[in-house]
């Protein structure tokens, strides 16, 4: 009896490595080529020019556009086969180029000319983080300060001692005229206000901490004005 199983498992064969074949060339897809490819474009007797070309890739359908000087011109069609991606802008512009990994390698046609065209797909831009310097620590007012302030380029020293809870400052004030609560006095955005009640009226007074002091103006009952330091008392 002859064997008969080699005769009908040889076309068998055939046909599993056929269907596999034409199943791999079936998912044999086109690769995402999406992304923006930039390059310079060589003519002769011309400066050089930058080309960018933008492609989106859905599948096998690949659009986009191309974008030479101030000029932006649609791609009309696109092809890729056997490694070789043709985009058509219109009927005097083509590029035709070779995929090889992140860079296309053809040339462009300008009607009956054609000129060396290579481009590199470049990475979208990394948005970083606006680099902010760290808050600054909570500066402290509590406590007494030695203050001067400029009485019409008389030097006048006076004590000053300032509590602050949130926004709120109290204390009082001594000097050589003798002693006084503050008024209405607050602390914020890095400013601070009070008044004084003087003996010919109410001395207002703001400042603010400059390397560690107090440096700011008065203004007595609208007779004087002038400026005051202060630095904390060891």
């Amino acid at each position: 009896m002859k064997n008969t199983t080699s005769k009908v498992r040889t076309p068998l064969g055939l046909l599993t490595l056929m269907f596999l074949f034409g199943s791999l060339v079936a998912f044999a897809q086109t690769p995402d080529l999406s992304g923006t490819y930039e390059g310079i474009v060589k003519i002769p007797n011309m400066p050089e020019g930058k080309v960018s070309i933008e492609l989106k890739s859905e599948g096998d359908k690949i659009t986009g556009q191309a974008q030479h000087g101030p000029k932006t011109i649609p791609i009309t069609e696109a092809k890729y086969e056997n490694g070789t991606l043709t985009l058509n802008f219109d009927k005097d512009h083509k590029y035709v180029a070779k995929v090889d990994g992140d860079k296309l390698v053809g040339e462009i046609s300008d009607g009956a000319q054609k000129f060396p065209l290579e481009l590199k797909k470049v990475k979208p831009a990394t948005t970083v983080a606006p680099v902010t310097s760290a808050a600054p620590a909570a500066f402290s007012l509590n406590g007494q300060w030695d203050g001067v302030a400029d009485a019409q380029g008389q030097p006048f020293p006076f004590l000053l001692t300032l509590k602050v809870d949130g926004e709120t400052v109290t204390g009082n004030s001594s000097s050589q005229l003798g002693e006084s609560v503050l008024k209405d006095g607050s602390w914020k955005d890095g400013k601070l206000v009070f008044q004084l009640e003087g003996q010919n009226g109410t001395i207002s007074m703001s400042a603010v901490v400059i390397d560690g002091k107090l440096s700011g103006e008065f203004d007595y009952g609208g007779q004087l004005q002038g400026k005051w330091v202060a630095v904390r008392k060891n």
